[in-house]
Parts: C-alpha cells; structure tokens; sequence
C-alpha cells in the first residue's frame, strides 16, 4: 500500500532518527575511547548520555503515535559512523587523530540536525505540539555538541598543524616518494 500522507513521512523520518541514534550510542563510547585529549572524550561521554535520552525522546513521540518504536535503517548514519571507525584506524599522531574524529563527529551532527530539523517541521505541520518540543529539545542538543565540537576544534586543530610543522617537511616527502614509487 503507497504511502500517500506527510503522517507517514513523518513516521518513517522518526524510524530513521530512531535508527541513527541506535548506532551512535554503539559508536561513541568508540570515539571516546580513541580521543587522546581527555575534554574531547569527555564531550563523547557527555553526548551518550545525551544520543540515550533522544532514543528515549523518539520511544515517546512512537509511544504516543501509537507505533512500535523500531528503526529503519540508516545507510547515511551507517556510512558516516562507518567513516569515523575508518578514521579512528589511521595511525595519526594524537592530535591530527583528535582532529579527524571532531571532523568525523561534526558530520554526524550536521546529518542528525537536518533530520531533526525535518521531523520538527513535519510535527508543526501535523499539528503534533508535544513532538514538536521534545524533536526541539534534542535539536538543540545537537547544535550545543556541534558547538562544543567547534570549541574542541579551536584547541585541537592548531595543536594538529603544530605537529605537521615540528614533524618536518621531509618526513612529507620522503612519505610521499615512496607511495609514488609503490
């Protein structure tokens, strides 16, 4: 049977919400655990605690639609998370490595604000107040872990470039040499 109502949509936005924050409460105690800067694994700490309560947040909003709450899946967070585990794998220095995880985090982010932003436009539509607020409580969650992700960066990045510097421009190229020579 086609899906013809904005209802549905809005369902099926909510299963993939539901979906992603299931994965990144498996992927972030990873992210914290590969962090070398302890204020960035305490950011990763601080948002399962957080990605826990949006879990909670969507069982509601399906408890009070009358659905089970069940995911579908989310190739563009499993691909995203999958990146990040790609990244965390990379035998970078400490900080170039916290610098590449905050990257990796703050795609995730910017992909769970744009999802969080549809489904809260969606329930304004539907008339849904009391999804409307609680899709807003964790939006804003997620733009406070996007800030707090750029603060780390400010830190993290310079100290990243400092590395590449005190490292030495021949270590680049001879680095460079023997790839092209493989």
């Amino acid at each position: 049977m086609p899906k013809n109502s904005l209802q549905d949509l809005y369902v099926d936005e909510l299963r993939d919400l539901y979906n992603a924050e299931t994965q990144l409460v498996k992927a972030l105690p990873k992210m914290a655990k590969a962090s070398g800067n302890e204020q960035l694994r305490e950011a990763f700490e601080e948002h399962l605690r957080q990605t826990s309560e949006h879990v909670s947040r969507l069982e509601q909003i399906f408890d009070q639609l009358g659905e089970k709450a069940s995911g579908k899946k989310c190739l563009g967070m499993e691909g995203l998370v999958k990146e990040g585990s790609e990244t965390m794998k990379e035998d970078y220095s400490k900080d170039v490595k916290d610098a590449a995880i905050i990257g990796a985090a703050q795609r995730v982010e910017h992909y769970e604000m744009a999802g969080y932003g549809t489904a809260r436009a969606f329930a304004e539509l539907l008339g849904e107040e009391e999804h409307v607020r609680l899709l807003e409580r964790t939006l804003e969650e997620e733009k406070q872990a996007d800030e707090k992700l750029t603060q780390l960066a400010g830190e993290i990045n310079p100290q990243a470039a400092q590395g590449r510097a005190s490292a030495g421009s021949t270590e680049g190229r001879t680095t460079t040499k023997a790839r092209r020579a493989a």
